[in-house]
């Protein structure tokens, strides 16, 4: 992007929660805006207030809930960014009525996560993370992990079908696999030209070897799959996840596993992150696991960062994002 060469006012953006070790990405883009950069790693929303309430724009990690208490009480503030591409941790209508923009960076991760995905599946799938610990505590015995089924030839269901699982879909037919979608808001036309057959919700469950979840987090979504979902699913079936913890209802995929309704998981979101000590889920063999971390390569870092805080800074300079969460707001701002 070619920034015009008239100088703008100042601003500040602040990052009020953050868990990476730099901070030079978001400090070079601001300046490249004319504009000033702060860091903090808030614990708790009050003190991000407190501290960063002066400023024009906000980046934020996981502090929520990024809500009317925060846009009331910051004055100057004009817009509210989210590192990542869900936002279910920032009230878009509450942001929406006090004109304050929203944005996200909706595309940067798509290879890691559909690339993590099918490792959680092929993990499940070779039960790789049964025979590991095993082998190393002196267990070499293939019969453990029984019954493998050759992967060529099962299904491979996908619940939503956005940026990732387009990713994720040509990766699973390479291994031989018959990929089915869920969307509702899917075009079938579109899921045509994918090569993906579009199916139900019932059908989803009903006929997939493996479910992989890509849907938002939301009032539709939250605890789709239930005691009802994995009623419906095949005992051989695995649940991979990589979307929002908040989609799969813990407990009743606890008791599945444990009741040998479904036959594994592979998870990297939960509810809770990280999970209680105690939390029942980590004592099964026949669950993968790994720290909300399939949008991660080091390239995938310097992309979100520097892309969140443009749009930040476009707004704080009266420029239009490349991503808004409530384009309603721009009618009523001034933006380029």
């Amino acid at each position: 992007m070619t920034l015009s060469e008239e100088p703008v006012a100042k601003f500040k953006v602040a990052l009020v929660d953050y868990d990476y070790p730099s901070t030079k990405v978001f400090e070079a883009e601001v300046k490249k805006f004319g504009g000033e950069f702060a860091h903090r790693r808030c614990k708790d929303i009050d003190e991000a207030i407190a501290w960063a309430g002066d400023a024009d724009g906000w980046i934020i990690q996981y502090l929520n809930p990024i809500g009317e208490k925060v846009f009331s009480s910051c004055k100057k503030l004009k817009v509210v960014g989210r590192l990542g591409i869900g936002y279910d941790v920032i009230d878009v209508p509450a942001a929406t009525r006090r004109n304050i923009v929203a944005t996200n960076v909706p595309s940067y991760c798509e290879e890691e996560v559909s690339d993590h995905a099918m490792a959680l599946l092929l993990s499940c799938a070779r039960r790789t993370a049964l025979y590991t610990p095993a082998v190393k505590q002196g267990v070499w015995d293939w019969k453990i992990g029984k019954p493998i089924a050759r992967l060529r030839g099962q299904t491979f269901g996908l619940a939503g079908f956005g940026k990732i699982p387009r990713a994720l879909a040509p990766k699973a037919k390479a291994f031989g696999m018959t990929v089915i979608a869920y969307d509702p808001y899917l075009k079938p036309e579109r899921a045509k030209k994918e090569g993906v057959e579009l199916v139900d919700f019932d059908a989803l469950l009903a006929r997939s070897d493996f479910i992989s979840i890509h849907c938002p987090l939301n009032a539709e979504t939250k605890g789709l799959f239930g005691k009802e979902a994995f009623s419906k699913m095949k005992r051989t079936a695995f649940l991979i996840n990589t979307a929002r913890g908040g989609i799969v209802d813990l407990p009743a995929l606890t008791e599945a596993l444990k009741a040998g309704k479904i036959a594994g998981a592979g998870l990297d979101v939960l509810p809770q992150e990280p999970p209680e000590k105690a939390e029942p889920l980590l004592r099964l063999d026949n669950v993968v696991l790994t720290p909300h971390v399939g949008w991660y390569s080091e390239q995938s870092i310097i992309d979100l960062q520097a892309t969140i805080t443009r749009h930040v800074c476009m707004v704080c300079t009266g420029r239009k994002p490349d991503a808004v969460l409530n384009p309603e707001v721009l009618s009523k701002v001034s933006l380029k």
